[in-house]
């Protein structure tokens, strides 16, 4: 089964929801076996088609929060979800998408995924209209690789917190507790698109003042923040990131990754546009290549697609009738054909059956014009050729004499003595044998051999002898 991995950028919060679009996105696509066949840029109209799709989302835009969730399940639980995240949330929680965590810390809370609803549905959506139909969701900062504790820091980032740390330890010692510390996983995602910068500058132009110069302001970049089962994004200037991790972390251990070999970034004509480079040269982060982070995301199991997102590959949407369209136009138009066949059939069958009665009834009363009601027009010329026999004097094959005979000549083996009685009713012939005798298995292909069948009765012992029809 083949998995197509995509690298997805934050929302920009200076474009309106009506605005929206999905520019160029990062991708690797792995074969069921695990292989790399592709990795590269594209549009969403043009990323390959794979079995499952996974999303990595922006840490920007996903907020992940620890909280008691009450015991509920399905649309009960989707309920309540908003009411405990609504003390530590600045937007309207009703309007947020809220995704559990399969795997519980272990202190009866849960790690909760915040999300903006609609940002949300319109990746779904998208991704869904293109012909994804098997979409999972994760997190950036669950995708991050985490070191071990024995590890140093890296060298910048130890250097800013050495200070902060020491004085920590020091409290620590003073109040004889040991210290609970979560190492932070950072790592640098890319740069930010100034979208922001771009539309001040165009509305400064458009009101004849001195629009500032968008290369003269610093870069930001994204920056993922993971702590244990937490995690957080936020923008930052470059030159700022040491500094910022310092504030943020306090006396926890850092490690800090640089997002390296983005799809995309290899040297190019002049003529052709290049995708942003995400490398910011960052002194002290750690290489972390694309496609460690999207196998990493392919292993993560916390899927945002949950209540109302959550993936079924069976569900009719417009992309899916489009696509089964012909196919149910043909399947429609095959049982209309079939069953407008099998009425003609039937038609022409009935009418030759029709026919054929007319005929034979035609026959019966050319033959005997005195018949005044014709029910089953062959039983009736059968009993009226019997009785014609009859009254010729001739023996009727349903006759004993004619039975007796028929009988007489497919005995064969069976001794003629051996026969105990023999009772005519109802133009049938009752033989009764001898308790001695012993009637050979070829005794009944004789009688068909003769016009005659027989069967045997296992109550009585006896053989019914009738004309064969």
């Amino acid at each position: 089964m083949s998995t197509l991995i995509v690298f997805l950028p934050p929302r920009d919060p200076a474009v309106p929801s009506q605005e929206w679009q999905l520019p160029e996105t990062a991708f690797l696509l792995l074969d069921k076996g695990g292989r790399t066949q592709r990795a590269g840029r594209a549009a969403l109209s043009l990323l390959p088609r794979a079995s499952s799709t996974v999303l990595i989302l922006a840490a920007r835009d996903v907020l992940m929060l620890r909280a008691a969730v009450p015991p509920l399940k399905g649309p009960r639980l989707r309920q309540a979800l908003p009411n405990v995240v609504e003390d530590q949330l600045i937007q309207d929680p009703q309007t947020c998408h809220i995704a559990l965590d399969p795997q519980s810390p272990g202190d009866g809370a849960r790690v909760l995924a915040v999300i903006d609803r609609g940002w949300f549905r319109f990746i779904v959506e998208a991704f869904g209209a293109a012909g994804h139909r098997n979409v999972r969701a994760v997190p950036v900062t669950r995708c991050l690789p985490v070191p071990a504790l024995a590890e140093g820091m890296p060298t910048a980032v130890g250097e800013a917190l050495e200070e902060a740390s020491a004085a920590a330890q020091d409290a620590a010692v003073a109040h004889a507790v040991a210290p609970t510390v979560v190492p932070i996983v950072a790592a640098v995602l890319g740069t930010v698109v100034e979208h922001t910068a771009a539309l001040f500058a165009e509305v400064t132009e458009t009101s004849g003042a001195a629009a500032p110069s968008i290369e003269a302001h610093e870069p930001r970049v994204e920056l993922a923040l993971a702590r244990g089962a937490h995690g957080e994004g936020l923008a930052v200037p470059a030159s700022a990131v040491g500094a910022t991790l310092a504030a943020l972390a306090g006396d926890a251990p850092v490690t800090l990754y640089e997002l390296a070999d983005m799809p995309g970034s290899e040297p190019r004509l002049s003529s052709v546009s290049q995708a942003p480079q995400s490398r910011a040269g960052l002194p002290g982060a750690t290489s972390l290549p694309f496609e460690t982070l999207a196998r990493r995301a392919l292993d993560c199991r916390f899927d945002l697609c949950q209540f109302e997102f959550e993936a079924r590959p069976w569900r009719l949407d417009r992309a899916t009738l489009r696509r089964l369209r012909l196919p149910v136009t043909l399947a429609v138009a095959s049982i209309v054909v079939a069953v407008i066949g099998m009425n003609v059939q039937w038609l022409m069958l009935a009418r030759q059956r029709d026919a054929l009665n007319a005929q034979m009834t035609e026959l019966l009363l050319n033959a005997f014009p005195k018949t005044t009601v014709v029910l089953d027009a062959p039983d009736q010329m059968s009993r009226q050729l019997d009785q014609l026999r009859v009254a010729a004097g001739e023996l009727s094959p349903s006759d004993f004499l004619s039975l007796a005979a028929g009988l007489a000549h497919s005995l064969g083996p069976v001794p003629v003595n051996g026969v105990a009685a023999l009772d005519y009713n109802d133009r049938r012939l009752d033989v009764t044998f001898k308790p001695e005798t012993k009637v050979d298995p070829d005794f009944t292909q004789r009688l068909a051999r003769n016009g005659l069948s027989g069967e045997i009765d296992s109550s009585t012992g006896k053989w019914a002898i009738r004309n064969a029809p």
